[in-house]
Parts: structure tokens; sequence; C-alpha cells
């Protein structure tokens, strides 16, 4: 199932999604967060971001009260996801979809490959030369922020590219808000809500899904199709599937810690 565009998504969903783009009853809702720049402002680094101490708590309340049907969708590894929002575990699916841990704790992981160690290693090296650069590795995949050297992103771009092609389709180039990975191909922010809405406590329940990113387009496709709401953080740079909006990551705590109270 798909919805070509934001209007045809609009005339499917529920009228009041701009009004009120974050519904303050979530009954029969599945929610589905993505985490840097929706639930977090984005940072310099992955590992700069600031959790506020009350968001972990908030979660787990929101979780209990939607029997479990929250789950948070990242770019992020699963490990580094858990951490964040130590000491509970949610449903997630991380490597903007290669990875995923479903409710029941069943995993679903992308393989790991000795393909990408050249290019890890050519890129530690680089970030090491270059303090504006810094390297995330993800295991299974690899990402290189240039928020703080903008200077390389052309080049970053162009490298992955080409390593990604040399792949013989086993990985693809994700682009980001001044961010470049290499991750596993087939996988996507669409095809783990997909998955995750196959099982429960998801099932049969309408999704909502708020993201702020490219990656995140693949997950309003979904959910626009499931009936559910895609929201957008922030005023897209591009043409977006998303059914409605808010302006900034500080709306979204703002609601999540109302409607956990």
């Amino acid at each position: 199932m798909t919805i070509d565009t934001a209007e045809d998504a609009v005339a499917k969903s529920d009228p009041d999604c701009h009004s009120r783009p974050l519904p303050e009853d979530l009954t029969g809702w599945a929610l589905f967060l993505d985490i840097d720049g929706t639930l977090l402002d984005l940072a310099a680094a992955p590992t700069e971001v600031v959790v506020p101490e009350w968001m972990p708590g908030a979660l787990e309340r929101l979780s209990r009260r939607l029997d479990g049907a929250l789950a948070l969708v990242t770019g992020r590894a699963l490990e580094n996801a858990d951490e964040l929002f130590t000491p509970h575990r949610f449903a997630v699916a991380g490597l903007h979809g290669a990875d995923i841990r479903f409710a029941s704790g069943q995993m679903h992981m992308a393989p790991r490959s000795s393909f990408l160690d050249p290019l890890r290693n050519e890129l530690a090296s680089l970030a090491a030369l270059n303090p504006g650069l810094v390297l995330e590795d993800k295991q299974a995949g690899v990402a290189i922020h240039y928020r703080l050297a903008p200077k390389f992103g052309d080049g970053l771009i162009a490298k992955l590219t080409n390593f990604a092609e040399a792949s013989a389709g086993a990985f693809e180039v994700q682009l980001g808000k001044m961010v470049v990975e290499v991750r596993p191909a087939g996988a996507n922010k669409g095809t783990a809500v997909t998955a995750l809405l196959s099982q429960p406590p998801f099932q049969g329940r309408k999704p909502l899904a708020i993201g702020d990113d490219l990656t995140d387009e693949a997950m309003f496709v979904v959910v626009n199709a499931y009936g559910g709401r895609a929201v957008r953080v922030g005023r897209p740079d591009r043409p977006t599937v998303a059914t409605a909006e808010v302006d900034q990551a500080e709306d979204v705590r703002n609601w999540l810690e109302r409607i956990a109270a």
C-alpha cells in the first residue's frame, strides 16, 4: 500500500490533524518515534545529545498505557537507543530499520560484514585528522557527521556512494542532516514499521509516526497507507508526505511530558 501525496493522505486521515497534529488521547493508537531531531535536539555528535531527566520514565508510562505499542524508530544502533533511555527498554527499529527488536523481545538483525572494514578504517583516519568530522560506527553500517566541517560534505557523499555502488547491492547510501552513511540495503523505516504493525501489541492499532528527516519519509508512507497520522518536526526542506507538522522537537517533548503525566 502506498500514498503518493500528502494531500491524498490528509483526505484519508482524521480531519483535525493540522489544528491538533499531536493527539491528546492515544487510545487505540500505536506510536512510532524517531529520536534525533524529534525527541531530542540535534547535536554536533550523537554522543552529545541531551536526554531530559523525565523522558525515560515518561516513555515507559506511555508505553504501559499503550500496552507496549510504542517503538523507537531510529538511525542509531539498538544498544545505543537503549543507553539513551536506560533503564527502560522499548521495541526498537535501529539502523533505519535494518535491525528490529519486537515488543516480544524477538530480534531481527542485519548481517555484519567485513566488507565495511576498509571504509570504516578510512573514515576513522579521516576523522582523526579532522576534528570537525565525527565517526559513528554502527557495526552493520557506518556514518560520518560533518555538521562542524561542512566543506567535507560533498566529498564524503561521493566517497560513500562509490563504496555502496561497489558492494553489488549489499549496501546503500543514506543521507541525513549533515550526515552520510552506508547501511545494509533492502530495509528502511517503512519496512520496519510494517513489520512491527504485523505483530502484537501494534497489530490492529492506528499508527502515529513522528520524525524530522528524510529517512522518516518511508515510515510516513506506511503510516498514511494504514490510515494513521504522519507528523513532521520542522519545516521540510524537500517534499514530504507528512500529513501534519510541529515546529520543533521541543513541541514533541512538551506533548509527551503532558500526555504521559
